[in-house]
């Protein structure tokens, strides 16, 4: 694999610590508060989180998801993604990468058999593997080329998240002939493939989502995931759902984030408007109102997206079993809760400088992270269009057609 990068300087996360509890949803909790340290600085730099990444290695929490028979722990969806949301209280990168690496674990195990994922799902446990984005359906720049019993994948993907700094890709591209979707898992030092450091958004800037390309590069017919392959069945159409709850869980950590960036300097910094009869900014009914709203906004918003991933967890344990028209409803429940937390997301991100005041905005402080970092990633899924999928539901008592987003 050729890169062309530099991976920006990181204070070491893990390394020289303590060791870290064996539960899960602790151990994500004590990264946070390491990544917390230089969250700020690593969000004006940009570039890669080498540091932090090689923490999450370290640590063990890219086996959670894997069942416990192939080397992992065996964690319920439910569990993953709360280790998700608490990353991205305090680092929304670290939790989009790392909540896609699990998420790219799932679409092995769901687009192919187990004689093909088992041994791909063991050496991620066993050596710590990091999976990174290459698959994007919506680019379709990438063809591929049947050469004999071997595929050759040529062209370039946008949206590469977390490409970088890993050790195996999910790639797609378009066949030449026919021009059907090919998926494939491929090691990211496959010769052919460059990873471009071409990221440059204001927000999300530590996931290295720019470009990935691809030269003539080999892809063994053993290496494409056909069967069942990308929505076929109603198990297999479970992946565009993860995906989804992955962000509905980031985008509560960040307003989360947000939330409480924004108590603390309203308690010990914000200073009341002159014509509030309040002598702290703690008291001023105005204030007091705000946090009231934010309050409601986010714990509707956290209830619906427990009932998503709840039923997510039942969808996913009823394998071959699952109906369409139990996928179908698994699919409302994550499309209601992703407007939930996109709204109440955007609003508490933005809205919280209300009730900080202007010394709040100084650029050292970079409160302005969680909404820039929640405007990026709402905009790549509009919820429009998750709506209008909600709508046929109540209206014409419609599922939702399954779809690479929905």
């Amino acid at each position: 694999m050729k890169t062309s990068h530099s991976f920006s300087p990181s204070q070491p996360s893990a390394g020289s610590r303590s060791p870290l509890p064996k539960d899960g949803i602790e151990r994500a909790r004590v990264l946070a508060r390491q990544f917390a340290e230089t969250a700020v600085a690593r969000d004006a730099a940009g570039g890669t989180p080498k540091a932090e990444r090689d923490a999450l290695r370290q640590s063990g929490l890219l086996s959670l998801s894997i069942p416990a028979d192939y080397g992992g722990q065996g964690a319920r969806w439910s569990e993953t993604l709360e280790t998700v949301r608490i990353f991205a209280q305090t680092d929304s990168s670290i939790a989009h990468v790392y909540g896609f690496h699990h998420l790219l674990l799932a679409t092995v195990q769901l687009f192919s058999r187990p004689a093909q994922w088992e041994p791909w799902v063991e050496q991620t446990a066993r050596k710590h593997w990091f999976w990174g984005n290459a698959l994007n359906p919506l680019d379709e720049r990438t063809t591929v080329r049947r050469i004999g019993d071997w595929f050759e994948f040529s062209g370039k993907k946008s949206f590469c998240s977390g490409a970088l700094d890993s050790e195996m890709l999910i790639a797609s591209g378009k066949e030449e002939i026919g021009g059907r979707m090919l998926i494939a898992a491929v090691p990211t030092a496959r010769a052919g493939i460059t990873i471009n450091s071409d990221w440059n958004c204001f927000g999300q800037r530590q996931t290295d989502s720019g470009s990935a390309l691809f030269e003539r590069v080999r892809v063994e017919a053993a290496e494409l995931l056909r069967d069942p392959g990308p929505l076929s069945t109603p198990r297999s159409s479970l992946r565009p759902l993860l995906a989804q709850l992955v962000f509905i869980h980031m985008f509560l950590g960040l307003a989360e984030g947000a939330l409480a960036d924004a108590r603390h300097y309203t308690l010990h910094e914000a200073r009341p408007w002159f014509r509030s009869p309040a002598s702290r900014a703690s008291e001023d009914s105005y204030t007091l109102r705000h946090y009231g709203e934010f309050h409601v906004a986010l714990e509707g918003a956290r209830l619906l997206a427990g009932r998503a991933t709840a039923l997510f967890d039942e969808a996913w344990l009823e394998g071959d079993a699952l109906s369409a028209d139990a996928r179908g409803h698994v699919a409302l429940a994550v499309a209601t809760a992703k407007v939930a937390a996109s709204r109440a997301g955007l609003d508490v991100a933005s809205r919280v400088f209300e009730t900080t005041g202007a010394r709040a905005t100084h650029g050292a402080l970079r409160l302005d992270r969680y909404w820039r970092n929640l405007r990026v990633q709402t905009l790549h899924d509009p919820v429009d269009y998750k709506l209008q999928d909600i709508g046929n539901w109540v209206l014409n008592a419609q599922v939702p057609v399954p779809s690479f987003y929905s």
